[in-house]
């Protein structure tokens, strides 16, 4: 019989995972591009080797697209939001766990915790590049073609350039605004179910 158990952290808990993230940021220009996505490239190949609770899976479904988001050539995020992105995730490649990876079950809850301080902070960029894979997935199923291939298509570039400005007005208009529908995790249905194609690295046994 499964077991719902939900917690909050207060102002002190949460203070200790944004220490350890201002602390990965302060030392951002010592890592590369590569370096990032590696880290999280490899967090995700690790936590697949065992079962995980879907709480945790759904957070790291969240890093696979934040990382797809900066592999995918059709999205071709441009350079300052590519660096907001990169400059979030920079924890990943230099952690200090608080709970091991090993530990089954919670080995990654701190992991998740931090994913979820990253998609808050970065909750505009998400939604425009969720819009833009329904998007590319949607035409592509219209024109009889595999999602993978029509990254470069003029009416794809078009759809993108338009998410990425509402992405900047949202994201100035909401400056630090914290979780909402929009992080999906208010949403009823699975985000581990509800993906369009990105180039992922990240599934769930």
């Amino acid at each position: 019989m499964p077991l719902s158990i939900a917690f909050e952290l207060s102002d002190q808990d949460l203070e200790h995972f944004l220490a350890a993230q201002r602390s990965a940021t302060a030392s951002a220009d010592s890592k590369s591009e590569e370096d990032v996505i590696a880290a999280g490239l490899a967090l995700l190949a690790d936590a697949q080797k065992n079962p995980i609770p879907d709480f945790i899976g759904q957070r790291l479904a969240r890093l696979d697209s934040l990382i797809a988001m900066l592999r995918d050539e059709g999205w071709n995020l441009p350079d300052e939001d590519r660096k907001r992105v990169l400059t979030a995730l920079v924890y990943f490649a230099d952690p200090t766990d608080v709970i091991p990876d090993s530990v089954p079950v919670l080995g990654y809850l701190d992991d998740a915790i931090m994913i979820e301080l990253c998609v808050r902070e970065l909750k505009h960029e998400l939604d425009a590049y969720e819009d833009f894979c329904d998007y590319r997935e949607l035409e592509a199923r219209r024109r009889g073609q595999e999602p993978s291939t029509v990254g470069r298509a003029d009416w794809l570039n078009a759809r993108r350039d338009e998410l990425q400005g509402r992405m900047r007005v949202r994201r100035e208009r909401d400056f630090g605004v914290g979780y909402g529908e929009s992080s999906g995790y208010a949403a009823k249905k699975s985000y581990l179910s509800s993906r369009s194609w990105r180039p992922s690295s990240f599934t769930v046994r």
